[in-house]
């Protein structure tokens, strides 16, 4: 129920979002999509912060039982969120100039390829960091 709480905006400002574009509103739709994307953080950064400041007594329970620190899974996921974008952005610009090259100079493709491969290394760098972090909990 909680992710349909927090799907929910999402899906509405994507599609207003989407509607104004269609309708080549641009720099009105770009303000919404901008006031929209604010507000939807502020929310995050909520119900972050609710979830990180639950009471004493049940982070006793939890570290009783044995359960997986909550701040350890969020520091996780954010390296590996923050590392797959990262990742997605560098692959897409030396994917882009590694193809420009190769389309010139076909016997440049085995360094082509190692800049790439380097740029996808920064995905596996996210996972090992939250490997660590899920490991230390």
């Amino acid at each position: 129920m909680l992710t349909w709480l927090i799907v929910l905006p999402v899906l509405v400002a994507v599609l207003g979002a989407v509607r104004l574009l269609r309708q080549r509103r641009t720099r009105h739709a770009f303000r919404w999509l901008l006031a929209t994307n604010l507000a939807l953080l502020a929310g995050a950064c909520v119900v972050l912060a609710t979830s990180l400041a639950g009471p004493a007594q049940a982070s006793a329970q939890a570290a009783a039982s044995g359960s997986v620190n909550g701040s350890a899974l969020i520091g996780a996921a954010i390296a590996v969120a923050g590392a797959s974008i990262g990742a997605a952005i560098a692959v897409a610009y030396t994917g882009a100039a590694a193809l420009a090259a190769l389309s010139e100079r076909p016997e440049m493709f085995g360094r082509a390829m190692v800049i790439v491969g380097l740029a996808e290394g920064i995905a596996v760098y996210g996972l090992v960091v939250a490997i660590l972090l899920i490991g230390k909990a």
